[in-house]
């Protein structure tokens, strides 16, 4: 399993889907997800600083998570099935025990950039990914 970061958000409006492109930690290695406007902005907003006066849906959950005593341990991507990623959030409770939620790929990074969470990729998505790239 990889650690990568968040490299490069591509927003354009005139779209409905949207790109973040993932980065190895440390390499080279890159995944592009494509997602949608609203959780792409919502990435965005959050890297960029912008404080709302109320708050948005990944803030809510954020805020929720801490509020029941747990944190957002790990992001992990784990899946690529008929093009579309899938993702889980991995919790950590108060007491120690790890919780395991299915998720999106964009709501979990939205989360993470909120929870500084890492986020980590399964080796084999890296792969599939690279020969559809190669593919196109």
């Amino acid at each position: 399993m990889l650690e990568m970061e968040l490299n490069k958000i591509v927003i354009d409006e005139k779209r409905h889907d949207q790109l973040i492109v993932l980065k190895e930690k440390n390499g080279e290695r890159v995944l592009p997800i494509v997602i949608g406007l609203a959780e792409a902005s919502a990435i965005k907003l959050k890297i960029s600083g912008f404080e709302p006066p109320r708050p948005l849906t990944h803030d809510l959950l954020h805020s929720t998570i801490k509020y029941l005593e747990a944190n957002i341990d790990r992001i992990i991507i784990d899946k690529l099935e008929e093009n579309t990623f899938h993702a889980k959030i991995v919790l950590k409770t108060a007491s120690g025990l790890e919780k395991i939620i299915d998720a999106r790929p964009s709501d979990s990074i939205a989360l993470a950039v909120r929870a500084h969470a890492p986020i980590f990729v399964e080796d084999e998505i890296i792969k599939q990914s690279e020969i559809f790239n190669k593919e196109k």
